[in-house]
């Protein structure tokens, strides 16, 4: 089962809408084949491992990550392919909260005489399909908020400049949570400030999306999310206000530009861009801020995981940027999280939360 995870974690960010799913056909302590589901459209993990098999199927066992689908969709049910083949036994990392699918699958295979063990490492399999169950449950992205910090919670000094606040390590990590996203969403003052390519550097992060929240408009056309050779994998979001000369300058070298209605917060509405990005198949978005999209995200109630890294170091100044400038509440009615991960990287400590 930990080589199945191993190969759906090579998928993450490929598969959309689909989950990232990996799969070993075992039999008598030796490995005959395996296989990942690698884009939509795609032989599923089942079907490429029992594919790569070396010699018959027939009485093994086959370890997979997701429980095996029993509809038809783009290709063929899984459950049909594994009763063909004969397997004796199949070793299932978690259920598919899918409702088309939500435990049936195991089931048919049950019914046919096919040993089912669920369960096995079923919290590292959950982890890889966190997103794909918001999605296919809610209609919604998975979304992750990002930020480097100060101790002192600042994200950038007074006059915006932010880089590095963490070292190498860190923004390697970084690079890594990138390439298994869907998505990467920033506010148009990090483009400003920074002028990011938001690329994953060291390669990967092929179908990696670069959406740009600007409900005024000021995010300029020359910069690098615009008009480097990714600008077709750039949406611009902004609100109904601006003017065409504006949007075609955004568009010139492929980027795409959606207008949607604003609120009174984040000038754009968070939530309908959620869900129209959620309906593109999109199903993990990681946000890297700024200050402003973080505190209206957080307000909304639209984040699912807040990342912080903390570097030990201090700015000490009021006047320097804070990581989530929303509104804000009294202590009694603060947001209480629970810690899922602390990692350290080089001298900075990383802290994963999720909503309690």
């Amino acid at each position: 089962m930990r080589r199945a995870i191993a190969l759906a974690r090579l998928s993450e960010g490929l598969t959309r809408p689909n989950p990232p799913v990996g799969a070993v056909v075992v039999r008598d302590g030796r490995k005959l084949g395996e296989g990942r589901h690698r884009c939509a459209g795609c032989a599923h993990a089942e079907v490429e491992a029992l594919d790569a098999c070396r010699e018959p199927a027939a009485g093994a066992t086959l370890y997979v990550t997701l429980e095996p689908c029993c509809t038809q969709g783009r290709t063929p049910p899984c459950t049909e392919r594994i009763l063909r083949e004969k397997i004796a036994r199949v070793v299932v990392g978690c259920r598919d909260e899918n409702g088309c699918h939500c435990g049936r699958g195991l089931e048919m295979l049950t019914e046919r005489g096919v040993e089912v063990v669920a369960g096995v490492c079923g919290e590292e399999a959950r982890e890889l399909v966190v997103p794909f169950f918001k999605h296919i449950t809610t209609g919604l992205p998975f979304v992750t908020l990002k930020l480097a910090l100060t101790m002192d919670g600042r994200i950038a000094d007074r006059r915006a400049c932010s880089q590095w606040i963490t070292g190498e390590e860190a923004r390697a990590e970084v690079q890594r949570m990138r390439r298994r996203a869907d998505a990467v969403m920033v506010g148009a003052g990090t483009v400003v400030a920074d002028n990011p390519s938001l690329l994953c550097r060291d390669g990967g992060g092929e179908k990696l999306m670069r959406v740009i929240v600007d409900g005024r408009g000021c995010a300029p056309a020359a910069a690098r999310v615009f008009t480097d050779g990714a600008a077709s994998r750039t949406l611009l979001v902004t609100s109904r206000g601006v003017s065409g000369r504006k949007e075609a300058a955004w568009m010139a070298h492929g980027a795409k530009v959606w207008k949607c209605p604003a609120d009174k917060q984040s000038q754009v509405s968070l939530k309908r861009l959620l869900r129209r990005l959620a309906g593109t198949g999109i199903m993990h978005v990681l946000c890297e801020g700024g200050g402003r999209l973080a505190g209206a995200l957080h307000d909304a109630g639209l984040v699912d995981e807040y990342c912080f890294f903390y570097a030990p170091a201090v700015l000490g100044d009021g006047a320097a940027f804070g990581a989530v400038e929303g509104c804000g509440t009294l202590l009694p009615k603060m947001s209480r999280m629970r810690c899922v991960e602390v990692r350290r990287f080089g001298e900075d400590v990383m802290m994963r939360v999720r909503k309690a």
